[in-house]
């Protein structure tokens, strides 16, 4: 897939929240991104965080230059409530929605994200 073709590509971060959260109810996972370290941490905002997207594409996509060597991950969407939220809320991380190439994606708080995905 190429970044044109992807319908989140040009979409503004409100939306592709929107949609992330109704992809990831649809699908049962989310997508990370890791490497030999763990998972990708980027920071946005002065916040730290995990960025999140609703399909492996979308994270491939974004895996370029210095994260070029990093290859996308699905967590289960019960992984994601049961170990996920609140490993990130102990860690004070927060998420970030779907970045795309040039824009970072909405800065969201886990327990947020999740009462979202659950709603």
């Amino acid at each position: 897939m190429s970044l044109d073709t992807h319908p989140l590509i040009s979409a503004n971060a409100e939306r592709r929240l929107n949609d992330t959260i109704a992809l990831i109810r649809e699908n049962k996972a989310i997508w990370i991104l890791k490497d030999e370290d763990g998972c990708v941490m980027l920071t946005a905002d002065d916040e730290d965080g995990v960025p999140v997207w609703p399909d492996a594409e979308l994270a491939k996509l974004w895996a370029t230059e210095d994260w070029s060597h990093c290859e996308p991950m699905a967590i289960s969407y019960d992984d994601w409530l049961k170990k996920w939220t609140p490993g990130l809320i102990q860690d004070d991380l927060m998420l970030m929605i779907c970045p795309v190439p040039g824009e970072d994606g909405e800065v969201y708080p886990p327990e947020e994200f999740a009462d979202r995905l659950l709603a």
